[in-house]
C-alpha cells in the first residue's frame, strides 16, 4: 500500500508513492481544502514530538522523562483515584486538593477501567510522585502536578493525518476483503455509509472491486483510527460508481461522476399527524407497563385508521403480529438504515415480507394493537442495526452540485480521478 504522509505546518513527506502521485499531490492538498480538510491546530493542543526532538530533549507528555523514574500501569477495576495516588505517597488531604485547585478540570467520575497512566517519581533516596498522567483518550492526557503547586492540566496532543489507498477485490464480503488487507473495519461502515443508496451490500459478489483514497490518524507509529474517505470508485459487470466529497450548502456530501447526489431523502414523518405523544427516550415510563425503560421510537398521535407511509424506497422485511408493537412493518432501506412502524390497525393491500415499496407508498393505518392506550404510530428509525432519534436524524444533501459550484467540482473530480486512476 502506497502512502504520504502530511503534518501540520510543513509540506508532504512522500514515504512510496509512485511517480504519477508526485505531481498531482499538490493539487490534492488544494482540493481538499476547498472540501474543508482543515489540519490547523486546535487551541491548546501540543504536537507529537518528532523522534528527532525526543532523541535530544527526552519529552514524555512535556515533561523531561530522564529527570525522572517512569512506572506504567492501567486502571484496575473499581479502583479510586485516591487509592492510586496512595500507593504512591499521595494522602487524602492532597488528593482532595489537587482537584479543589484545579477547578472542576478533572471529573473523577470519568476513570474508566483498564485506561493507562504513567507515573514520574523522583530519584531521591525516598521517591516521591512529581507527576501523575492519566490517559482519557489517546488524543488527551491529564497530568496532575504534585510540585509546589498541586495542579491538573489537560495536554492534548495533535494526531499525525496520513492519507492512504487501497484496492480491494470481493471474495465473500466487504469485511473479509478488509480482514485480508489488514485494514480497519471502520472502512466498511464508512463505505456502506456512502455507497448505501447505490450499491446492495447484501448483493456483493465475487469480484466486484473497490478503490478508495482515507484518511488514518497517528499517534507515533500507532494507529488511533481512519478518518474521512476522501473519494472512491466501485467497479461490478454492471455498474462504476465514483464517489467525491465536495460542500455545498455548509454540508459535505458524495458526489457521482455526473454531480449527481449519491444519497436519497426520508420523508420528515411517515404519516400525518395531529400531535407528538412521545419522544426517543432511554428512561420513559411505560404508560400499561408502570415500569422505566427505554422507548427507542416517536410515538405520533392520530386517528385510527390514518394512512402509514414508508419514509424512503427499501424492502418489506417483515409484515408481522407480535406482542408488545402488535402489527408491525419493518422495511430495510439500505445496508445501513431501517425503520419500523407499530401498533398498526392493519396492513396495506400487498405489504408482506420481500416487497420491494417506494417512498411514500402506504404500508398500513394507524391503530392500537398491542401494548397501546389508543390509538397512535410508534416509529423506530435505526442505522447500522442501533436505534437513533427519528426526530434527529440529518438528512444530508440530494440535490446535485448546482451550477454556481460546477467549476469547483469539475477540479476535485478530474484530481480525485487521476489519484484513483494511479493505483492498481
Amino acid at each position: 500500500m502506497h502512502i504520504f504522509q502530511h503534518v501540520p505546518g510543513k509540506n508532504p513527506v512522500f514515504l512510496t508513492m509512485n511517480k504519477v502521485l508526485c505531481c498531482i499531490v499538490p493539487v490534492i492538498l488544494l482540493c481538499l481544502t476547498a472540501c474543508s480538510w482543515d489540519k490547523n491546530q486546535a487551541p491548546g493542543t501540543v504536537p507529537v514530538p518528532t523522534a528527532a526532538e525526543r532523541k535530544n530533549v527526552s519529552l514524555l507528555f512535556g515533561i523531561p522523562a530522564d529527570s525522572f523514574n517512569i512506572i506504567r500501569g492501567k486502571i484496575r477495576p473499581n479502583s479510586f483515584l485516591a487509592d492510586i495516588l496512595k500507593n504512591y505517597g499521595i494522602s487524602s488531604t492532597e488528593t482532595d486538593a489537587i482537584l479543589k485547585n484545579s477547578g472542576g478540570i478533572f471529573d473523577v467520575r470519568a476513570m474508566r477501567a483498564n485506561s493507562s497512566f504513567t507515573a514520574f517519581t523522583s530519584r531521591d533516596n525516598l521517591p516521591r510522585l512529581r507527576y501523575f498522567v492519566y490517559e482519557s483518550d489517546p488524543t488527551l492526557f491529564y497530568i496532575f502536578s504534585f510540585n509546589d503547586s498541586l495542579h491538573i492540566y489537560p495536554y492534548r496532543v495533535n494526531p499525525v493525518t496520513q492519507i492512504r489507498h487501497a484496492s480491494l477485490t470481493i471474495e465473500t464480503s466487504l469485511w473479509d476483503a478488509l480482514m485480508s488487507k489488514g485494514l480497519s473495519p471502520e472502512l466498511a461502515v464508512d463505505l456502506s455509509d456512502i455507497y448505501a443508496w447505490t450499491i446492495d451490500f447484501f448483493g456483493l459478489q465475487k469480484g466486484d472491486n473497490f478503490k478508495f483514497v482515507y484518511e488514518e490518524n497517528f499517534i507515533d507509529d500507532k494507529s488511533i483510527g481512519t478518518g474521512r474517505i476522501l473519494c472512491a470508485l466501485y467497479n461490478s459487470p454492471e455498474k462504476h460508481v465514483f464517489a467525491f466529497p465536495m460542500i455545498q450548502d455548509d454540508k459535505e456530501s458524495y458526489y457521482d461522476s455526473n454531480g449527481n447526489s449519491l444519497r436519497k431523502e426520508f420523508l420528515k414523518a411517515p404519516l400525518h399527524f395531529t400531535h407528538i405523544a412521545s419522544r426517543f427516550s432511554s428512561a420513559r415510563m411505560h404508560p400499561i407497563l408502570r415500569i422505566v425503560r427505554p422507548h427507542y421510537g416517536v410515538d405520533y398521535g392520530a386517528p385510527a385508521g390514518t394512512p402509514v407511509y414508508s419514509i424512503g424506497d427499501g424492502t418489506v422485511i417483515s409484515a408481522t403480529s407480535e406482542q408488545e408493537p402488535g402489527n408491525i412493518v419493518r422495511i430495510r432501506h439500505n445496508s445501513v438504515y431501517t425503520t419500523a412502524y407499530m401498533h398498526l390497525s392493519g396492513f396495506a393491500k400487498g405489504i408482506r415480507g420481500g416487497v420491494k415499496v417506494k417512498q411514500g407508498d402506504v404500508i398500513g393505518y394507524v391503530g392500537s394493537t398491542g401494548l397501546a392506550t389508543g390509538p397512535h404510530l410508534d416509529f423506530r428509525f435505526y442505522k447500522n442495526g442501533y436505534p437513533v432519534d427519528p426526530l434527529r436524524v440529518e438528512a444530508p444533501p440530494v440535490e446535485p452540485v448546482r451550477e454556481e459550484n460546477l467549476e469547483k467540482y469539475a477540479r476535485i473530480r478530474s484530481v480525485m480521478t487521476g489519484l484513483l486512476n494511479s493505483f492498481n
